[in-house]
């Protein structure tokens, strides 16, 4: 499971013996491509996909549509998902998901009011999408009233990731009661994205009674999660409560929490390099730094 490069590397493979891949496998290439942001790779796939004349089914054109709205190329997407003959719930999920994903958020409320009107039925996936896109975009009422009606009028029913992603939405607005009140209502225990979507809009407002309600519920789930120690510390200092954040920062000693380290991906000369922050064992790490800040090897000579 998410092996991506070795997928890419085995459909290589095939084309490279002449073993001309179905559409099974390029939509496997293609996802692989668009799970690692692979742009240059996918359109190789895509280049290949016309060239041998191969019919794009509704799985094919989803793969193209997904590789291409992931990557930020919204405009191509968009074509390629128009020019389909087919488009089944999952194409048109795969266009709202990247709309939501780079903030395109009316293109994406006209995409699924395009995909009510065709009868297309949404689900889960459908809604998970818009609800981000929302949230992405502020759009507290749209929002609202989408999560309101996916259950009575479309027959969709709530899941812990639409509850976490109107907890964000919601605590990033501000309104820390109102996202409290929906978590106590909830038909099911809250998991770790919902709690933490709360607790995200408690540092931003600076909630600290809620805050540590917040904290203790997604310490119960992952008590080694180092996100939280650090979002309730953040809280107590700006609140100036010295002694609760010296508590904290004991209880996360005594855990022995571990930072995650941030991951980071960048091509050169064609290759994707991956490192992690303050990577200084990677054999390319200058060039990696100078790439990251723009500069060129002839503005590295005149310095």
């Amino acid at each position: 499971m998410n092996q991506f490069k070795e997928a890419i590397e085995l459909f290589d493979q095939m084309v490279g013996l002449d073993i001309c891949p179905d559409n099974i496998a390029l939509v496997s290439a293609l996802s692989a491509c668009a799970q690692l942001g692979e742009l240059e790779k996918g359109k190789t796939i895509h280049n290949f996909i016309e060239q041998k004349g191969i019919k794009k089914d509704a799985f094919l054109s989803t793969g193209l549509v997904d590789l291409y709205a992931k990557c930020g190329c919204i405009e191509t997407a968009m074509e390629i998902f128009e020019s389909s003959h087919e488009k089944a719930l999952f194409t048109w999920n795969a266009m709202l998901t990247g709309l939501a994903m780079h903030g395109h958020c009316q293109l994406l409320l006209d995409y699924f009011s395009r995909m009510v009107k065709n009868r297309v039925q949404p689900d889960g996936v459908t809604f998970l999408a818009v609800l981000v896109g929302c949230s992405h975009a502020g759009l507290i009422d749209e929002a609202r009233l989408l999560f309101e009606v996916m259950e009575g009028t479309y027959g969709v029913p709530r899941e812990l990731k639409h509850y976490g992603c109107m907890a964000d939405l919601l605590g990033r607005a501000g309104l820390i009661r109102e996202a409290m009140k929906m978590i106590e209502d909830m038909p099911m225990g809250g998991d770790l994205f919902v709690w933490g979507g709360l607790l995200g809009g408690c540092r931003i407002h600076g909630d600290v009674e809620i805050a540590e309600k917040a904290a203790e519920r997604v310490m119960e789930i992952s008590p080694k999660d180092g996100g939280v120690y650090s979002i309730l510390a953040n809280i107590y200092a700006n609140a100036k409560r010295w002694d609760d954040l010296g508590k904290i920062r004991r209880l996360r000693d005594c855990m022995r929490v571990k930072k995650n380290a941030g991951c980071s991906l960048i091509r050169l000369d064609g290759v994707i390099h991956e490192f992690v922050a303050g990577d200084s064992l990677h054999p390319r790490t200058e060039e990696i730094y100078l790439a990251l800040n723009g500069i060129g090897q002839h503005q590295l000579e005149a310095l």
